[in-house]
């Protein structure tokens, strides 16, 4: 059973750098063929798929948060992390991980397995 968790700050403030990081237990991140994505709600909205990285070490982001986002991993710590810079207040969400066998889709369908989600709120 691969298991997945969020953790980091649930406060940050604007214009400063959000950082999470995904732990993957039960399984590797660097199994053949999964995209291992970062997805967020916010109050109101759908999912928002952020970006991802493959198995291979590949990274593939939204483009509409491209230029400021990261995705990086740890292979000895099975782990990957999320980088958002130059936060403001839109950016207050829910922040998930998942695994997939594909990367940019806003469907939680396309994913078997999830982290519990992760509130950060954005303000000063």
């Amino acid at each position: 059973q691969v298991q997945l968790q969020e953790s980091g700050p649930g406060l940050v403030k604007p214009s400063q750098t959000l950082s999470l990081t995904c732990t993957v237990s039960g399984g590797s991140i660097t199994t053949k063929a999964y995209y291992w994505s970062w997805i967020r709600q916010s109050p109101g909205k759908g999912l928002e798929w952020m970006g991802a990285i493959h198995y291979s070490g590949t990274t593939y982001y939204s483009p509409s948060l491209k230029s400021r986002t990261s995705i990086s991993r740890d292979t000895s710590k099975n782990q990957f992390t999320l980088q958002l810079r130059s936060v403001t207040p839109e950016d207050t969400a829910v922040y998930y991980c998942a695994r997939g066998i594909r990367f940019g889709s806003h469907d939680r369908n396309d994913y078997d397995y999830w982290g519990q989600g992760t509130q950060v709120t954005v303000s000063s």
